[in-house]
């Protein structure tokens, strides 16, 4: 005859093995692709808490303490129904941190392309009511060197940014429609980028202009260059710190209004002081993860992966990482 109480004994202790695999950020499945032990690597930390207390965790892990003003990018959201960090995931690490919620305008003209418009979405989206917000770009751009770079020599940024001493990036990480994925790497170069420096990225350096009809393989590799202008430009790293949080992920980018439905559930919140090894974690997830079909094809297709390569190339940042899961 069945022990029964025996069978429950033996099917709780199951359940709290998975509860705890599951906890401990997929530790108990094989390493993801870049994924090693190696201690030359950058750390990559990461909760699957989806919470201002997982957000404070992470930000905490990373034992890094900014100086002078702190600037935190976000994504401000197109509207109607982007998929952008809520106000009530980031209000108490943007408050803590005693941040100001830094944005550019938009290259394309739609509800963020002008200052005036910017700060409305801003207000519309609940931002203005956790901190202050700042249109970077508002009074123009400002030229910051690029070393080592194949396309550019300067990135034009918002004219801002040298009111800040420190940048804490907050990214949702998702799929886009021009870069294949967005993530810290975008969020820097593209979102930091005067509305002049944007068209400038997406041209590979060819054009101040226009955003539109460039290549694609200088138009990533600009994105990489870019960034590492903004990292060599604060103190070479040491005052920029990188977050991502993987929810609602979407292939679609948080400047479409109306963006698809994922079609992969919430998976998590990671952070690291490198940018490269961030962004290749979280699709290192991306690529393990059930649904994932849209998202690895969008990326496939726009050889989104090539920011990386070119990242690493220039010394941004190191694709291995390791995972340390709280």
């Amino acid at each position: 005859m069945v022990n029964t109480r025996l069978c429950f004994v033996v099917i709780a202790a199951l359940v709290l093995l998975v509860a705890a695999g599951c906890g401990a950020g997929f530790a108990a499945q094989a390493p993801l692709e870049h994924q090693t032990d190696s201690d030359s690597a950058p750390v990559v930390f990461m909760t699957t808490d989806i919470s201002p207390e997982g957000l404070r965790a992470i930000y905490e892990a990373l034992k890094w303490r900014p100086e002078g003003k702190v600037a935190v990018k976000i994504s401000t959201g197109e509207p109607p129904a982007s998929n952008y960090l809520r106000p009530e995931l980031i209000k108490d690490l943007v408050q803590h941190v005693n941040g100001t919620i830094v944005e550019c305008n938009t290259a394309y003209n739609g509800s963020r392309a002008e200052s005036a418009m910017h700060r409305q979405v801003a207000e519309d989206h609940g931002f203005t009511a956790i901190t202050d917000v700042d249109i970077m770009d508002e009074e123009g751009s400002i030229e910051l060197p690029v070393v080592g770079g194949k396309n550019i020599k300067g990135n034009l940024v918002g004219a801002h940014f040298k009111n800040y001493g420190s940048f804490l990036i907050l990214s949702h990480f998702k799929g886009h429609a021009m870069a294949g994925f967005g993530g810290a790497i975008k969020n820097v170069s593209i979102g930091i980028g005067s509305r002049t420096g944007k068209n400038r990225i997406h041209s590979g350096g060819r054009s101040d202009t226009s955003p539109w009809g460039w290549d694609q393989d200088p138009f990533t590799e600009t994105m990489a260059e870019a960034c590492k202008s903004v990292s060599d430009a604060l103190d070479n790293g040491r005052k920029i710190v990188y977050i991502n949080v993987m929810n609602r992920l979407s292939i679609d980018c948080d400047c479409n209004g109306n963006p698809a439905e994922p079609d992969i559930h919430d998976i998590g919140i990671l952070g690291s002081t490198d940018p490269v090894a961030l962004d290749q974690a979280c699709m290192d997830l991306i690529n393990v993860a059930e649904g994932n079909r849209s998202f690895v094809e969008r990326v496939a297709k726009l050889n989104g992966i090539h920011t990386l390569e070119h990242g690493e190339a220039i010394g941004l940042g190191q694709r291995a990482y390791r995972m340390v899961s709280l």
